[in-house]
């Protein structure tokens, strides 16, 4: 007879889906787990859901999305965000892809089936298969992000079997978008109000879907802009809220650090045990004159001139009291918290970009050298205590939904539907509350709270790997991502120190409006389906 049969190392059981080698020797090889044992225990299902938790994805930090925006570039040479990807030189060939997203789905599939089938528990099996389910939704939201429609497969296929049955052509954006929306709603009632940290929660499969939502009513996906998307994203949003389940956390700076997992803040993360790396490989390169992290991401002066003043102007404005000659000075809370820039303190020291003083950490403008390619650094989510190259000891987990972004997302879509109504100034508003900025000028229409929240979304979320998509969704990254990104240059001149802005090394991007909204179908997967159409302009 033949079966399927799992096999497990260091105690997470992963797929391994073999068949058996004669109907006479029934024998499970001392390594897996047969059908009969996995699907009849709790426990072993839980290893195998776990597993598929284990799928969600964290950043990068060797090379961040967020250095695929015009947030930051990496501050090493040669990494592919500025040399292919910046560049708009990516083809389906080597662009980055979600497609490997399909071997998680179909373990979620497998799951559904055998838990479904199985005599487990039936309050178990009510909560388990609604996390997968939302798993396969998360899963599917990120192919559908980034590539648009895609092909739905909603159960386990065998090409032994089914030979090219197993191939899917892809549904539609309408028809993706409708599978999340739908099977969201569907689990939202079955998930815990507060599981165990990690797990799926009734907040974040409503999170989810109101950021599905909030993704179709944008501009890149809304040409007409029908008003009832807008209505349906701010709907979907308010209900997060309603829940009463979430609080912003009252320290912005804390927020990210491992002592503040779990915070009240948080809807749905990426969980850590000393396995996280990014202060050793994105935090400041040289400290004084100690090497202590690689700088594999440094802010953009673009990102810099973004955080308003401390009474909550923009620079641009006359009357923000933005002084050219001290331009760190007054300036936001978040500012403070997020960025390393020239005359600020990291681990005791204090941190010298100028030219000309002998300081290993100036702007470098060769790139070269280990230093900045800015002039600044990050130290958002940087944990001292973590500060040395190759450490990766740190548990900070990384947060993929938290509940600012429910509030800028509800003003977004309810500015959007009806204009800056009372609701949205107070979203907005308690965003701001926590960094002790005053409250958003009243009377704003509804182009300048847009842009008010645009900004305020970009600062908030630096470094949550959020931007793209901003700039993907609203049709701005021809705009954002065309020409030089740009690096403060400090030098002394009759005297005085200067600061001067100037395209960063790396920092050159080029991106072509008629193809890279969306990435393109893996080459692989193509060859491999021919029912897949390419997207446009990448044959």
């Amino acid at each position: 007879m033949n079966f399927k049969s799992y096999r497990v190392a260091t105690g997470v059981l992963v797929v391994a889906m073999m068949g058996a080698c004669s109907d006479s020797l029934d024998v499970v090889p001392r390594d897996q787990v047969s059908d009969a044992i996995m699907w009849n225990s709790t426990a072993n299902a839980d290893l195998f859901l776990n597993n598929i938790y284990g799928a969600v994805g964290g950043p990068n930090v060797a090379d961040s999305w967020e250095n695929f925006s015009d947030n930051a570039i990496n501050g090493v040479a040669g990494q592919y965000s500025s040399t292919v990807f910046g560049q708009g030189n990516y083809t389906p060939s080597n662009a980055p892809s979600l497609w490997g997203n399909y071997d998680f789905i179909r373990k979620a599939n497998l799951f559904i089936e055998k838990v479904t089938a199985s005599q487990l528990p039936a309050d178990w099996k009510k909560s388990r298969l609604a996390e997968a389910r939302f798993l396969r939704a998360y899963f599917y939201s990120q192919l559908w992000n980034y590539h648009g429609g895609v092909p739905l497969i909603t159960v386990v296929l065998n090409k032994a079997e089914q030979k090219d049955e197993v191939f899917y052509p892809r549904s539609t954006f309408d028809e993706t978008f409708q599978f999340l929306v739908t099977e969201l709603d569907a689990v939202a009632g079955d998930l815990e109000a507060k599981p165990v940290t990690g797990r799926a929660s009734a907040g974040a499969a409503l999170t989810l879907k109101a950021w599905c939502e909030l993704f179709a009513a944008s501009p890149l996906n809304n040409g007409s802009n029908d008003l009832k998307k807008w209505e349906r994203a701010a709907q979907a949003y308010r209900k997060v809220i309603d829940l009463k389940a979430y609080e912003l956390f009252p320290d912005h700076r804390a927020l990210f650090l491992e002592e503040n997992n779990n915070n009240p803040e948080v809807i749905f993360d990426k969980p850590y045990y000393k396995n996280n790396g990014r202060t050793g490989v994105q935090g400041p390169s040289y400290v004084g004159t100690e090497y202590r992290g690689y700088g594999m991401s440094n802010p953009t002066q673009e990102l810099v001139d973004d955080y308003v003043m401390a009474n909550g102007l923009p620079i641009s404005d006359p009357l923000s009291g933005y002084n050219a000659k001290q331009p760190y000075k007054g300036r936001e809370l978040r500012f403070y918290n997020d960025i390393v820039y020239d005359g600020s303190e990291w681990l005791g020291t204090e941190m010298v970009m100028k030219q000309g003083v002998g300081s290993r950490s100036a702007t470098d403008l060769s790139n070269l050298n280990e230093a900045t390619n800015t002039g600044y650094y990050w130290k958002k989510m940087m944990d001292p205590k973590y500060a040395f190259v190759g450490n990766s000891q740190n548990s900070a987990h990384f947060i993929l939904f938290r509940y600012a972004e429910v509030l800028l997302g509800y003003a977004e879509a309810q500015n959007e539907y009806v204009g800056p109504d009372q609701s949205v100034y107070d979203a907005v508003n308690l965003v701001r509350k926590r960094v002790e900025l005053p409250p958003l000028k009243a009377g704003l229409d509804k182009v300048s709270m847009r842009k008010a929240i645009l900004r305020e979304r970009r600062v908030e979320f630096a470094l949550e790997e959020k931007r793209w998509m901003d700039l993907v969704r609203w049709k701005l990254a021809e705009e954002k991502l065309n020409g030089p990104l740009h690096a403060v240059v400090i030098r002394q001149v009759n005297g005085q120190w200067e600061h001067s802005y100037v395209p960063a090394p790396g920092g050159l991007r080029a991106f072509h409006a008629n193809r890279n909204y969306w990435l393109p179908i893996p080459q692989a997967a193509k060859d491999r389906n021919t029912k897949l159409v390419q997207n446009p302009n990448y044959e």
